[in-house]
């Protein structure tokens, strides 16, 4: 059996991955000799000194031992992880960082991205199927499932962020982008009330909950609110007395670098209101505000799944970290 080795990482690391992974699905378990080096090298169709390297590697991560005149033996038992997120951003690397903090040396984690492509996703779901413990998925979409989650036994599978649809046999930790996200912006009512009027950028083809537009304008209305939802974000000018509400952090920046060409002051003549936290909102302006849920709280919570094998049915709240923006 020849291993088809990719581009990305040397033939020894792909090989290690390989007999790890082995390991941590059960087909060698604590205590087993390992094959032989010269039956892996002909199995493979590498070279001795390819596995020999391997098994320095395994040993190295803790996994396996070797004892003279017998041979290589298991040690320890792999588990390997699947985390499966949209796309890269500040917040989901702090999810990532507190997710692995918590996970010990036994612990492999794969990190892919899908990129919102639901072919991409479909793919990486049907090549992942058996070579995983513990699946962490991001969907694609916030109200669609992906049938191809079907594959994946329930119990190994915990659900994150989006998760507007059936999903009660499932784990999952999920934001709510419609009233929690009423309430947040009902909480800086009495700031917004000095200013005239409340934009919320929404670009067209923006992978944000839809619903989130809906309760927008219904918390505007009830309110008393002039408002409006622009999707033309390439052609945007800050006016002042508006309090803009950004959820790509590229549009924080258009509103901030705007309103310095228009001479306005940020959390003075106009307002911002930014979603999803990064270190950076901190300072940019003397602080952004933000309405955010816990991201190093998710990767606990994920690992605790992980670790715990514990189902898990939570909705995150949404917390406003205020600052002078707003």
């Amino acid at each position: 059996m020849k291993l088809a080795f990719g581009q990305q990482t040397s033939k020894v690391k792909q090989l290690a991955d390989k007999i790890a992974q082995a390991i941590s699905l059960g087909e060698y378990k604590i205590g087993d000799l390992l094959p032989s080096i010269n039956r892996l090298s002909a199995h493979y169709q590498v070279s001795r000194d390819t596995v020999f390297k391997a098994f320095l590697d395994l040993r190295e991560r803790g996994i396996i031992d070797s004892t003279p005149g017998k041979g290589y033996y298991v040690t320890d038992k792999l588990t390997h992880v699947l985390l499966l997120l949209d796309e890269y951003s500040p917040f989901k690397e702090e999810l990532y960082n507190s997710f692995i903090r918590r996970l010990p040396s036994g612990y492999k984690v794969d990190l892919l991205f899908h990129q919102y492509n639901e072919r991409l996703f479909n793919t990486i779901i049907r090549e992942s199927i058996g070579k995983y413990k513990k699946y962490i998925v991001m969907n694609f979409d916030n109200e669609k499932f992906s049938t191809a989650l079907n594959k994946i036994n329930p119990s190994r599978l915990l659900l994150l962020d989006f998760g507007k649809f059936e999903k009660d046999k499932y784990s999952y930790i999920c934001q709510d982008f419609d009233d929690s996200f009423y309430l947040a912006l009902f909480t800086l009512k009495e700031r917004m009330q000095k200013y005239l009027q409340i934009v919320f950028l929404f670009s067209k083809g923006l992978k944000h909950p839809q619903s989130s537009k809906e309760y927008f304008t219904r918390f505007c209305e009830k309110e008393g609110f002039l408002h409006e939802i622009q999707e033309d974000i390439e052609n945007l000018t800050v006016r002042k007395g508006t309090v803009y509400i950004a959820i790509k952090q590229q549009d924080v920046v258009k509103v901030v670098k705007q309103g310095r060409l228009a001479g306005l002051k940020c959390g003075k003549d106009f307002g911002l209101l930014a979603y999803n936290d990064i270190p950076s909102y901190e300072v940019i302006d003397e602080g952004i505000t933000s309405l955010s849920i816990d991201w190093e709280m998710v990767g606990n919570e994920a690992a605790n799944f992980v670790l715990n094998n514990v189902p898990i049915q939570k909705y995150m709240p949404t917390e406003v970290r205020l600052r002078k923006s707003l």
